[in-house]
This record gives C-alpha cells, structure tokens and sequence, in this order.
C-alpha cells in the first residue's frame, strides 16, 4: 500500500502529510506526497516554494518541496508534474489524481478547510481528486496548536 499526499507546502498540506506520515508509521506503509507545479514564478513566489534571490526554475522548486517533505519525514517521496502557468483547477487536480494511480495509492491525503463536511463543498483541487474511485481518500483539517 501507498498513500499518497496532494502537497503544496500550505498549512493544510502539511496536516495532510503529517496525518499520512502518522498513519504509514502505524500501518508499516509508504508515504509519497505529489504536486502539480506551474510554470510560474511568481507562484511559486507566492506560495514560499523560492526564496527571494533564487532563479525560477521548475527543478528548483521541485527540490524545495522534496526537501520540506523530506523535513517532516526522510522516508517520504516527492514527486510532481509540470504544468502550464495558467493551469485551470481542473487540470491541475488531473495531474495529481494520475500521480496517485501511478503510486498505486490506496489512500489519498487532502488537506481541507472542509474536512467532515460534504466533499462536493471543498473548494479546491480536493473536490476533483476525491471522486477519483481509484482510492479511497482521507480529507485532513489543519488544526493549530
């Protein structure tokens, strides 16, 4: 079994990952958080994937994230599809769906604000990533300390 964490470094995320890491160690099971990254440096700006003197390069944001990951836990893998700079949601949430195929997951981690509600109200690329069927999917709220 694998699971499979949707990660883009925000505080949700990073619940998500927390709560795969916590339930991989339990089970005896891996753990690979994925990402769909644009083309985009002002994004990846935006969301602290560069710090401000690094050069925009889809590698080096993919090393940023693997090394966040990899902070939480040096077992997880990181790994991640390039997309367009003006990715619409849909495409977006495709990337990650296909990733967790590839990984074979058997459970997806979702970080959302939504968590216990229905998941036809997360309003970000969760909604289309858990009605994939070809995994179950585990929605985390973050909750601060």
């Amino acid at each position: 079994m694998t699971y499979v964490v949707a990660f883009d470094d925000s505080p949700l995320s990073q619940a998500a990952l927390g709560r795969a890491v916590a339930f991989a160690k339990a089970t005896n099971e891996s753990v690979v958080a994925v990402a769909a990254i644009p083309r985009d440096s002002a994004a990846a700006r935006e969301r602290g994937w560069l710090s401000g003197d690094e050069t925009f390069s889809v590698e080096r944001v993919a090393e940023n994230l693997t090394d966040h990951v990899t902070d939480v836990d040096p077992d997880v893998e990181f790994d991640y599809r390039v997309v367009d700079k003006y990715a619409p949601r849909g495409r977006v949430s495709r990337e990650v769906r296909e990733l967790a195929v590839e990984h074979d997951a058997t459970v997806v981690f979702i970080g959302s604000d939504n968590a216990g509600r229905m998941v036809g109200g997360i309003t970000s690329i969760g909604q289309n990533v858990s009605a994939d069927d070809r995994y179950d999917v585990h929605i985390v709220r973050h909750v601060a300390d």
